[in-house]
């Protein structure tokens, strides 16, 4: 299989945690998008035997940010000038319907930290290596082992809670 096909067959892993970053359908579409057109043009720049899926994660994640950070400007420069959109209407959550502990569990999962949740979303349910996300978040496998630690203990206490509450 050639390089572009692989990167064809990781489509599904890339939309996935394009959707986790984004969390809006429209903007993630955009974000793999953004990640597919930097890595073809970076083709050359992937080492042969490392794990392509890291690779492609680290150009999503880094394009995400990026796109973050101007936004942050973008809406700075318009709060100096009035032009605001109402604050309150950007802090609904995208998924308030849906089955009961699956609610639960988002607003458990989006409680956490960022650097807590990016981890556990990446190891748990990308089930990438704790080597493949410490490399693209840029940190020690050992920070990603804590934090994923974390993460779980702070997610089944909160769901143990919420179990207890409900019953």
């Amino acid at each position: 299989m050639s390089l572009r096909e692989d990167i064809t067959s990781l489509l599904p892993e890339l939309r996935g945690y394009a959707r986790f970053l984004a969390k809006d359908r429209a903007e993630a579409d955009d974000l793999v998008q953004e990640a597919l057109v930097r890595a073809l043009a970076a083709i050359g720049g992937f080492q042969p035997g490392t794990s392509l899926k890291a690779w492609l994660f680290t150009i999503q994640r880094n394009a995400f940010y990026e796109q973050a950070r101007r936004r942050r400007t973008e809406r700075a420069v318009m709060d100096r000038h009035a032009f605001a959109a109402d604050p309150g209407a950007m802090s609904t959550p995208a998924h308030q319907h849906g089955e009961a502990e699956l609610g639960d569990l988002a607003r458990v999962l989006w409680s956490l930290s960022p650097l807590l949740r990016e981890a556990l979303v990446l190891v748990g349910a990308r089930g990438l290596s704790h080597e493949e996300a410490a490399a693209i978040c840029g940190v020690p496998v050992g920070t990603i082992k804590a934090r994923v630690s974390r993460a779980r203990a702070q997610v089944a206490r909160a769901m143990s809670e919420a179990a207890c509450t409900d019953a």
